[in-house]
């Protein structure tokens, strides 16, 4: 490159602008394919980088989850307990203290089901249980699945009610 007056940059402004059809990626970033199977003259040929014989070598072989080699899995070396109960109620617990700021954010004297779907607390779907933690001091009429002796007995001591649907 040849040095001109203005430090060579006339030459360099037009060589090096950088357009779509220049672009290309970081030097030493980008490796070629290894293309196995095609011919011995590309050393990945014969065996094709699966070596001799066995499952692995055999076309469609996927291992099963949990395969150790032919050793006894874990999941069968270990003894089944405990059962899934299909009869299981599952709720979403509700605490007092959060009936408690939600009744003195929004100003309310009675919670139930839609309040708490609207507070984004629980989705359509959920069953409510709520718990006794923390302290009310608002009277409160509490619509809900389930509740706690201590949530219940709480909130008929601040004055308000339970209704259980």
């Amino acid at each position: 490159m040849k040095v001109t007056a203005d430090g060579g940059r006339s030459l360099t402004k037009n060589y090096f602008r950088m357009n779509l059809s220049t672009l290309k990626p970081a030097k030493g970033s980008t490796k070629t394919r290894k293309r196995v199977g095609r011919g011995s003259g590309s050393g990945l040929g014969g065996t094709s980088t699966r070596g001799h014989k066995g499952a692995k070598s055999r076309s469609g072989y996927s291992k099963k989850i949990g395969f150790e080699g032919g050793q006894m899995p874990l999941q069968r070396r270990l003894p089944k307990y405990g059962f899934k109960n299909i009869n299981r109620i599952e709720y979403k617990a509700i605490n007092l203290d959060v009936l408690q700021r939600l009744a003195e954010k929004d100003n309310l004297q009675k919670i139930g089901i839609s309040t708490l779907i609207d507070a984004g607390f629980i989705s359509k779907n959920h069953l409510v249980k709520i718990l006794g933690k923390g302290a009310l001091s608002v009277k409160l009429e509490v619509e809900a699945h389930a509740f706690s002796k201590s949530a219940e007995s709480a909130i008929q001591a601040a004055g308000g009610n339970v209704v259980k649907l």
